[in-house]
């Protein structure tokens, strides 16, 4: 964070100072919701959780060099007390980027977030020191975390945006101001949620609201929800897309041997050839997101064709590839799904997998609402008309959607199977892989399938396993 004082600190955010003896002295580290990553110059913000209270930390962390804590209650060593800690760590968040001469980058959409924010961010930093939401920590605590990372040598700060409702990018946008706000799409995560794609495509526009005049909104020019916000943005508008009408665009898509995206990328500015390192031709879009925030922020197509080409995952279990030495190929999409990114996930397999066998363990597509059966039915449908060789459907009755769609769609042998839970679905793949074998694993975040991927990561011949 840039270096304030705990005075003004406590100015900014309305607090009180308890047990401070010198106010003049200056926060220097980064803000902290967790104890151990406190560092010397620290502040702590201390959250009351289900399960901890941060405020039983306040002493461990000065003890470990904290400055202060940000706390509702006093707590016997330095703090700022406030109201309420999460409005008062916005605030400040606030503040700071005001304060900053940083570019913002705001961005959202229904899927490929994460991955697209880890594009822009190796895009930018080649051209200037650059911050960006570390994994998927996009909501109204992260993003302010993330902000209050920067430095003043910070030149680009690049924030993924969540939104469960209507109103919630709004109040991040207003915490962090972007000058560039993209939108990737709108698909059917938290559809259970919001109600419909339509209130999906309100939400998710309130990003190119908030932008101002001279600022850029970054729209995906092919999907309509998402084009038609151009009529809500005073901001230039620039399409991305493989439409002919994209601004930048991607033509001659196709995917590598190994399932790698490969295009010629075309920006006003010019074009160059892209071949990609991460896996599945979703990613094309993704790195067309990334490549007209670059342009409009001045990187020529030949620095960005570079950059795309050499980017890799920075956050983990999103088609994160593993090579097992006796031959085995583990692909770990564990951290979340939803009905857009199950269809990517599992074309990225058939790519990888031919003349292989592949494998698709699967689990719960979660907050999809009356959607759900007919949603989970459809991916069971897709797996077997991409000729998966087995799938695997993992946990309760949502599995049992997908085998049943599986079985449906003509997979009425041993071609689909449905078990119990993560350590079922462990001992099958143990007991039947073979090397050559392509395995993908993926489900929302709380079934927990990453535990199957990381057995299987551990399990097979002697030896190191190296993952790229």
């Amino acid at each position: 964070m840039i270096a304030l004082s705990l005075a003004e600190i406590a100015a900014v955010v309305g607090g009180q100072t308890h047990d401070i003896p010198d106010p003049s002295v200056q926060v220097t580290g980064p803000v902290v919701r967790d104890s151990r990553e406190v560092v010397p110059g620290s502040l702590f913000a201390a959250f009351v959780g289900e399960r901890v209270d941060g405020h039983d930390y306040a002493r461990a962390v000065v003890e470990a060099g904290a400055v202060a804590v940000l706390a509702s209650r006093p707590v016997g060593v330095p703090a700022i007390v406030v109201a309420d800690v999460q409005t008062a760590l916005g605030a400040l968040a606030r503040h700071v980027v005001r304060r900053l001469g940083a570019t913002l980058v705001g961005l959202t959409g229904s899927a490929g977030k994460t991955s697209t924010k880890d594009l822009i961010a190796q895009v930018l930093r080649r051209k200037a020191p650059t911050v960006f939401t570390p994994g998927s920590l996009n909501n109204e605590i992260g993003l302010p975390l993330t902000a209050l990372s920067a430095t003043e040598e910070t030149r680009f700060l690049v924030l993924e945006m969540g939104a469960r409702g209507i109103g919630h990018i709004r109040y991040l946008a207003e915490l962090t101001p972007p000058r560039i706000g993209l939108v990737l799409n709108v698909g059917t995560a938290h559809i259970g949620e919001f109600g419909g794609r339509e209130q999906i495509a309100q939400a998710k526009g309130e990003l190119v609201e908030a932008l101002p005049e001279d600022g850029a909104a970054i729209l995906n020019a092919d999907d309509p929800l998402v084009k038609a916000m151009a009529a809500r943005t005073k901001a230039k508008v620039v399409l991305f897309g493989e439409s002919a009408e994209a601004d930048v665009r991607a033509e001659n898509v196709r995917l590598t041997d190994s399932g790698q995206p490969a295009f010629r990328l075309h920006t006003p500015s010019g074009a160059s050839d892209v071949t990609m390192r991460l896996y599945g031709e979703h990613h094309v879009s993704n790195a067309l997101a990334a490549a007209a925030v670059a342009h409009e922020l001045g990187m020529s197509a030949e620095e960005i064709a570079t950059a795309l080409s050499e980017a890799g995952s920075l956050s983990r279990w999103r088609m994160e590839v593993t090579e097992r030495p006796d031959g085995v190929t583990i692909v770990n999409d564990a951290y979340n799904a939803n009905p857009e990114s199950m269809r990517a996930a599992l074309r990225a397999l058939a790519a990888m997998g031919k003349g292989r066998r592949t494998w698709a363990v699967l689990g719960k597509m979660a907050e999809l609402g009356d959607e759900a059966l007919a949603e989970h039915d459809a991916v069971g449908r897709l797996a077997v008309r991409l000729n998966v060789s087995k799938l695997v459907a993992v946990g309760g009755i949502e599995a049992s959607w997908l085998q049943l769609g599986a079985y449906n769609e003509g997979s009425w042998g041993e071609e689909s199977v449905h078990v119990s839970d993560a350590q079922a679905a462990i001992d099958l793949l143990r007991s039947e892989l073979r090397p050559g074998d392509v395995v993908l694993v993926k489900a929302s975040r709380s079934v927990g399938l990453e535990s199957v991927a990381q057995a299987l990561t551990e399990t097979g011949a002697e030896g190191e396993v190296a993952a790229r």
